[in-house]
């Protein structure tokens, strides 16, 4: 059985498919500390949290069996994700629940700033009637969207249907994604000088951080407005306030800030010009209802090793190509882990090669399976896909990804070569069968034809008349059964080698006496882990 624990207040909706799994025991317990949560957590295999849960170091170093982390929402700004990348543990979040909430939630801010509602309703529940309050239409108005995501994105298509021209800023958009849109592409300068109305929707970052300050207000368009229901620390809090002041700005509305909750001395508290939420952005039943059920459904795959999405410590691949990648999962890691029993020197370069079909795809996850089955052999279950990369990083392994056209006539191929000091590489190449399933094609510079499960007994040695004899009489003797054998070798009287699938794991004595036998050079079991 799995342990869920929840540690902050989540819709028991979202949750239902983790509480009626069989193989899942969900507990509730909120308003942890950080002590009381180190203490609980050795016991659990998956941690879901909103915003108030901290997920420090010290709580992932405590959370011996701890797999993954899911957030139930977008930032994981409360997740220390380096300490979860070294240990191993897979940080999830639901980056498209909340997608249509937090647009309407910045369009809902854009008009009560373009009306002044807020300060409207104010007055006139106050018994003062007040109809001094002179807004301005969106219609034929410059947007400027600065980040074109997923709310960036519905934000401008809403806009448009209001007659708002709109000009997006986003470093990977395309100019054939912006022309459907209806969005001109341009410059974070470009919009600054030319917006009437500018709304944020980028993550904080050290590049992002503060990407509005003094230099933009200087130049903006007297009396534009802007919005942000992004990420507290994009603008630049201080310098808004000081442009409002000189009357660059005529308004903002900010559901977000940089400090949360913000201090009670905080200009944008009593600024009149200034509209605040609580960071609502993503508070409407719908949103925290889908947010929940994302992420549950993603814990779930992951505790039971099947293929998941939006991990935020691993990098994004398309559906459509993990989809694809997804059966070669398996086939990978137990080509690292063969390359790996082969080896006995110390490793300083992995390199993956993918021909025919995989060369046209990204394989990022690919390769995390193959380094993952590499780095097993030394590390056990403490490397996963997640950490593989950064196991390897650390202890200075480089790892080499090419493609080559050259498939030898299979329709997928992957190589993996262990490159070392003394110059000893081992290499392995495997391929996948629609009628067989997983096939090892290649060890070193042999062909073969093995499938890579169960026991198996690897043995270089001379081609010399009797040897294959000599291995089955001395296997038989100590009760060893032969599945299958498999031969190699590329001329008369040279090196061979031969793969033996057994029943059993073979003892450290049978192999000692295989090693015994004339023209033997290697005997090695290579095990496969279900």
């Amino acid at each position: 059985m799995f342990k869920v624990l929840v540690s902050d207040p989540i819709s028991d909706l979202g949750i239902q498919q983790l509480m009626d799994a069989s193989d899942v025991v969900v507990e509730k317990k909120t308003g942890l500390s950080e002590d009381e949560l180190i203490q609980i957590i050795p016991d659990y295999d998956a941690l879901l949290v909103r915003s108030q849960t901290k997920v420090t170091e010290k709580i992932m170093e405590a959370g011996t069996n701890l797999k993954v982390i899911g957030r139930a929402g977008v930032g994981v700004d409360n997740i220390n994700l380096d300490a979860a990348t070294k240990r191993g543990i897979i940080v999830i979040n639901a980056p498209d629940g909340n997608t249509i909430t937090t647009c309407e939630h910045a369009f809902a801010m854009m008009m009560a700033l373009a009306r002044h509602i807020p300060q409207a309703y104010a007055k006139t529940i106050q018994g003062t009637w007040d109809r001094k309050f002179l807004g301005v239409e969106l219609r034929n108005k410059k947007l400027g969207v600065l980040g074109m995501g997923r709310i960036g994105s519905e934000v401008a298509k809403r806009a448009k249907a209001f007659g708002m021209d709109i000009l997006g800023y986003d470093p990977f958009m395309t100019e054939e994604r912006a022309e459907k849109l209806g969005v001109k592409l341009a410059t974070v300068d470009e919009i600054v000088r030319n917006a009437d109305f500018i709304t944020v929707h980028t993550p904080l970052t050290p590049e992002t951080k503060h990407m509005i300050s003094r230099p933009q207000f200087d130049v903006m368009k007297k009396g534009m407005r802007i919005i942000n229901c992004a990420r507290g620390g994009v603008v630049d809090e201080q310098a808004l306030v000081e442009a409002i002041d000189q009357g660059i700005v005529a308004g903002a509305a900010f559901d977000v800030f940089e400090q949360e909750p913000p201090a009670a001395d905080h200009p944008f508290l009593n600024n009149p010009k200034i509209i605040v939420t609580p960071h609502l952005g993503a508070s409407t039943v719908e949103a925290q209802e889908n947010v929940a059920i994302d992420v549950s459904e993603q814990v779930l795959h992951i505790l039971r090793n099947e293929p998941f999405k939006n991990a935020v410590n691993m990098p994004p691949v398309a559906a459509s190509v993990m989809n694809k990648l997804q059966p070669f999962f398996e086939l990978g890691e137990k080509i690292g882990a063969f390359a790996a029993q082969l080896n006995n020197q110390a490793v300083h370069e992995i390199h993956v090669e993918y021909a025919g079909d995989l060369a046209e795809v990204d394989t990022q996850p690919l390769t995390r399976y193959i380094i993952k089955g590499v780095l097993s052999r030394h590390f056990g279950n403490d490397v996963n896909i997640v950490n593989s990369v950064h196991l390897a990083k650390v202890r200075d392994i480089d790892v080499v990804v090419s493609q080559s056209s050259a498939s030898k006539g299979f329709t997928n191929r992957i190589s993996v070569t262990l490159k070392t000091e003394d110059g000893k590489d081992r290499r392995i190449a495997g391929t996948l069968l629609k009628e067989y399933g997983a096939r090892i094609v290649r060890i070193d510079k042999f062909p073969v034809d093995i499938a890579p499960e169960g026991n198996l007994i690897f043995i270089s040695h001379n081609d010399k008349p009797g040897i294959v004899g000599s291995v089955g009489t001395l296997l038989g003797k100590n009760d060893v059964n032969i599945a299958s054998m498999q031969v190699g070798r590329k001329i008369i009287g040279g090196e061979a080698i031969m793969v033996l699938t057994v029943d059993k794991t073979v003892s450290k004595e049978v192999l000692d006496e295989l090693m015994s036998l004339q023209e033997l050079n290697t005997a090695l079991q290579i095990e496969f882990k279900s």
